[in-house]
């Protein structure tokens, strides 16, 4: 017997993803979140909809790989992040900062 486990929204969103392609974006009504790494697109709509009140249309998600790179010429891993593309329903908006 399969149990289903309830998340919380904190548990899900991390925080909203705050960058000059993430305003642009989100003048046209799609909003980006950084997400846990157990998040899926019914769990996130879920946690738009408890946290600031408003209606998903659609939520795409998107994982970024971690890269190597060179810092001060030691090797290091610039981490990866999974971000989500929140689309809203027409009329709602999101203060963000």
């Amino acid at each position: 017997m399969a149990t289903s486990i309830k998340k919380h929204a904190i548990d899900v969103i991390k925080r909203p993803r705050i960058t000059e392609k993430a305003a642009i974006s989100a003048e046209k009504g799609v909003y980006v979140f950084e997400l846990h790494s157990t998040a899926t697109k019914a769990s996130v709509a879920a946690s738009v909809k408890e946290l600031y009140k408003v209606t998903p249309v659609n939520v795409n998600i998107a994982k970024t790989p971690k890269k190597n790179v060179m810092v001060r010429g030691k090797k290091s891993v610039k981490g990866g992040v999974i971000k989500a593309y929140v689309t809203l329903k027409k009329g709602d908006k999101i203060e963000l900062a």
